[in-house]
């Protein structure tokens, strides 16, 4: 690592914010790690292969006033409100390092007094309550690691808009999402998201050892940024497809130790077809695959598992392969969508 840049963007638009976050990430050179702290107001982000309706009670959010985003990465749906602070470490692939960057956020909470610890695929918890949520992406040769900061969010409507699965709730064992979460002011009443900020850039240059510098004047190509927000903010993108005729097609739904996942499929001459999956599985790239690899195949274990075999021989990615093979082998005697309602 040779250089660190830091930009806090006073913008909150959730749009323009995960453009930037995209355009910073093809623009980041090797030997760079950019920390980019942001925020959006009363904003609901689902995870790249997680279904909207499903997720967030649309109409309540818009009727306050909120939006509907989806990023990149995998992961769950996360509120964001001006009480919460958003961080992205931009880097290349020989660069990234996801327990150095996560040692940036635990330094920087813990000097604020929280006991902060790691745990589970991607949390950040303080007495078991979660006030952190991380998410991972890669493309190519360059990569983020992002997440939240809640420093004193609206836990109501952090209540009131998201709708976690019960399987999920009840794997944390707690009774509502509000439940689980903390806010980071419980431990330091009268936090602000600038002093927040600050620690942050502090531990960032501490835990690397560099100076961190502000963003060299140019680097940010504000026309690429529009580019990107008119894909973030188009409804195919936020909504995604839905099947023409639902009562059609089977499901298999279950939740593994990478998340959980519903594949919704017909099924033509013993071939799948029509297939859906939403899941908030990390591995968010593999995941929105499936349906084109499973396009077409044989409904036979064989053909099944040749169709879902990773070309790379990440583990996590063999046990997913697993997984869902067998979830739909057993799904594919599944009620049908209007038996189960």
């Amino acid at each position: 690592m040779r250089q660190l840049f830091s930009i806090t963007t006073g913008c909150t638009d959730l749009y323009r914010n995960l453009a930037l976050e995209k355009h910073l990430m093809d623009r980041v050179q090797p030997g760079q790690c950019i920390l980019y702290l942001w925020q959006n107001a009363n904003t609901v982000v689902i995870g790249r292969n997680q279904c909207a309706q499903e997720e967030c009670r649309i109409p309540e959010l818009e009727a306050d006033g909120g939006r509907l985003a989806r990023r990149l990465s995998g992961g769950g749906a996360v509120y964001h409100d001006l009480g919460n602070l958003n961080f992205t470490f931009l880097t290349r692939r020989a660069d990234y390092d996801v327990a150095r960057q996560t040692e940036v956020i635990l330094q920087a909470v813990r000097a604020l007094g929280v006991p902060a610890v790691r745990t589970g695929r991607n949390d950040l918890v303080a007495d078991g309550q979660k006030f952190s949520g991380h998410a991972y992406y890669r493309s190519g040769d360059t990569c983020y690691h992002h997440g939240t900061l809640m420093v004193n969010v609206a836990l109501d409507r952090l209540g009131r808009y998201l709708k976690p699965a019960p399987d999920k709730l009840k794997a944390k064992g707690v009774q509502s999402v509000r439940a689980r979460v903390v806010n980071l002011a419980h431990y330091c009443p009268g936090l602000t998201i600038e002093a927040l900020c600050s620690r942050l850039t502090d531990a960032f240059g501490r835990v690397y050892g560099l100076p961190v510098q502000p963003l060299p004047d140019g680097f940010v190509d504000d026309g690429a940024v529009e580019v990107l927000r008119a894909r973030f903010s188009a409804p195919d993108w936020l909504y995604g497809r839905s099947a023409s005729d639902a009562s059609s097609l089977h499901r298999a739904a279950g939740r593994f130790s990478w998340g959980g996942v519903t594949i919704r499929f017909a099924l033509r001459d013993g071939r799948f077809s029509q297939v859906e999956l939403h899941s908030d599985g990390l591995e968010a790239d593999y995941l929105a695959g499936v349906p084109t690899r499973l396009d077409g195949c044989a409904c036979t274990r064989q053909a099944v598992q040749q169709a879902l075999a990773a070309g790379d021989v990440v583990p996590v990615l063999q046990n997913i392969a697993l997984d869902l093979t067998g979830l739909l082998l057993n799904g594919t005697s599944a009620r049908r969508e209007e038996d189960s309602v």
